[in-house]
C-alpha cells in the first residue's frame, strides 16, 4: 500500500472502484473489496457510535440495525440532509465521510483522478471539494468520464490494441452499449500530438438480459446471445476494428459463447470490471509525471485552444502549455510559480485546433521592479471566467529576505474560439 498514492477513483450511483499506481510493476492494481471482487457499495451507515461503509453498511440494512443511506451521490448534488433520530447529515458530508473511508489504506494521497458514467460541472465541483478537504494537492484532482478513462486505459497497452479502431461493450442487465475509439485526422496541432475521441455507436435494451439473471436461463441465454452477434455485427459493419473490452456485471455469466467468437474473429477481445478506475489510475499519473501529454482525448465538451509558455522545465526549454487541448475549462484553473532570467515582456501562444491558426499575446513586464538574473519570482494564474474566456494574472512574489513581494500584478484576457459545433471537422 505504500505506493499507493496515486489514485484512480471510480465511482457512479451504485458502487466505488480503487486502482493505485504500483511502482514495482509500473501498472495500476485494484484494491479488493472481496476475493475477487472490487466493486465497493456506495453506501454508508451507523451504528450506534460507529461508521460502516461498503458491504459493512449492506450488512447493516440485511440485520435491520443503525442506520444507512445510499444514493449519495445524487442526494449531495441535490444538498439533501438526511436526518436519524436526533441527527441530521448533510448528505454532500456522508458522501465525503465514504469517500474518506474507502481511502483509508493509502494515508497519503499525491494525486486522484475520479471517474463517472456521465461529467457535469456540478458532479466535478462537488468531488474536487471532497478531494481538497482531504488535503489533496488540488492541482492533482482531476475528474473525467468513463469514456476518457477508456482511452487512458487504451494509450498504456500494446499500440496495436488502437492501431485502428478500439471498441467498448458496456452491459448491464436489460442495454448495452457500443464506443468506438477513433483517432482524428492527422496533421492537427502542426502533427506533433496525436488526437483521439470516443462515439457511442450503438445502444439496445435487450429484456431477455434481464431473465438471464440470477438465475441463468438457457433458452433467454440463447436468443440473448443471439441479438447481440446481430448487435456486434451493426456495430462493426465496414470498419476495421483492432481490440474489443467487455465491461460491466451483465458480462458475468458466459451467456453470449457465440457472440464471443464473433468478437475474437481476427481482433484480440479483454473482459473485466476495473477497466475505468485503472483508466482513471493511468490518467492521474499521466497527469503527475508528464510535461506534455500525448495522446490527447477530445470531445464536445474539451478546449480545443492551447495556451503555451516559453519556459524551461527539467532543464529542458520548451513551449509549456498553461491550458491544455483536451482539458475541460472548469478543470483548468491553475498556478505555477516561475523565476525569470530577465526582465522581458511575458509572451503567450494561442494555438486552435479548430482554426488551424497560432497568435501571440504579450503580458507586459516593463514596470516588474529590476533585480538580479534568477531573483525575478512571479506567480502566474490561469482563470477562466467561462469556456471561451481565461485571465492570465502574473503577480510578484518577491525573492525570499533579499526582494520582499510588491504590489506589481498583470492581468491578461484571452479570447478563446472554442469549437463551437465545428468538432466533427477534426474528424
Amino acid at each position: 500500500m505504500m505506493q499507493g498514492n496515486i489514485i484512480g477513483y471510480e465511482i457512479n450511483e451504485k458502487t466505488c472502484q480503487i486502482s493505485f499506481y504500483n511502482d514495482q510493476q509500473l501498472e495500476p492494481e485494484t484494491l479488493e473489496s472481496e476475493s475477487d471482487n472490487y466493486q465497493i457499495p456506495l453506501i454508508i451507515g451507523k451504528l450506534r457510535d460507529t461508521w460502516a461503509y461498503g458491504k459493512e453498511a449492506k450488512r447493516l440494512v440485511s440485520i435491520s440495525e443503525g442506520f444507512t443511506v445510499t444514493r449519495l451521490l445524487e442526494r449531495s448534488l441535490d444538498g439533501e440532509k438526511v436526518e436519524f433520530g436526533e441527527d441530521t447529515y448533510e448528505a454532500v458530508w456522508l458522501l465525503s465521510k465514504f469517500i474518506q473511508m474507502s481511502l483509508q489504506a493509502f494515508p497519503k494521497i499525491d494525486g486522484i483522478v475520479f471517474t463517472v458514467p456521465e461529467l457535469t460541472e456540478e458532479l466535478a465541483k462537488l468531488l474536487r471539494g471532497i478531494a481538497v478537504r482531504m488535503n489533496i494537492d488540488k492541482q492533482h484532482i482531476f475528474i473525467q468520464d468513463y469514456k476518457e478513462s477508456f482511452c487512458n486505459y487504451l494509450f498504456y497497452q500494446p499500440k496495436e490494441l488502437w492501431q485502428y479502431e478500439a471498441a467498448l461493450f458496456c452491459c448491464d442487465r436489460n442495454e448495452i452499449k457500443a464506443y468506438m475509439l477513433r483517432r482524428l485526422k492527422p496533421g492537427l496541432g502542426g502533427g506533433k500530438t496525436t488526437f483521439v475521441t470516443v462515439d457511442e455507436v450503438a445502444s439496445a435494451h435487450m429484456k431477455e438480459l434481464a431473465a438471464v439473471y440470477p438465475v441463468l436461463n438457457e433458452d433467454k441465454a440463447r436468443e440473448a446471445d443471439s441479438m447481440f452477434c446481430k448487435f456486434i455485427e451493426g456495430v462493426f459493419d465496414k470498419r476495421i476494428v483492432s481490440s474489443v473490452f467487455l465491461t460491466g456485471e451483465g458480462f458475468e455469466n458466459n451467456w453470449y459463447p457465440n457472440a464471443l467468437r464473433l468478437l475474437c474473429n481476427g481482433r484480440r477481445a479483454f473482459i473485466g470490471n476495473n477497466l475505468y478506475s485503472k483508466g482513471a489510475c493511468f490518467t492521474s499519473y499521466r497527469k503527475m509525471y508528464m510535461q506534455v501529454e500525448d495522446p490527447v482525448y477530445l470531445s464536445d465538451g474539451k478546449l480545443t485552444d492551447q495556451i503555451t509558455l516559453n519556459l524551461r522545465v527539467n532543464g529542458q526549454e520548451m513551449w509549456y502549455p498553461i491550458v491544455s487541448w483536451g482539458a475541460q475549462w472548469y478543470e483548468s484553473n491553475n498556478q505555477w510559480e516561475v523565476l525569470l532570467e530577465k526582465v522581458e515582456d511575458i509572451e503567450l501562444h494561442i494555438e486552435s485546433l479548430v482554426q488551424g491558426t497560432v497568435r501571440t499575446e504579450v503580458i507586459p513586464m516593463d514596470k516588474f521592479p529590476r533585480r538580479s538574473e534568477y531573483a525575478m519570482r512571479l506567480m502566474i494564474e490561469t482563470l477562466f471566467m467561462d469556456e471561451k474566456t481565461c485571465k492570465i494574472i502574473v503577480r510578484d512574489m518577491g525573492f525570499g529576505e533579499f526582494y520582499p513581494a510588491t504590489d506589481f500584478q498583470k492581468e491578461k484576457i484571452i479570447h478563446l474560439g472554442g469549437n463551437d459545433g465545428k468538432f466533427s471537422s477534426m474528424s
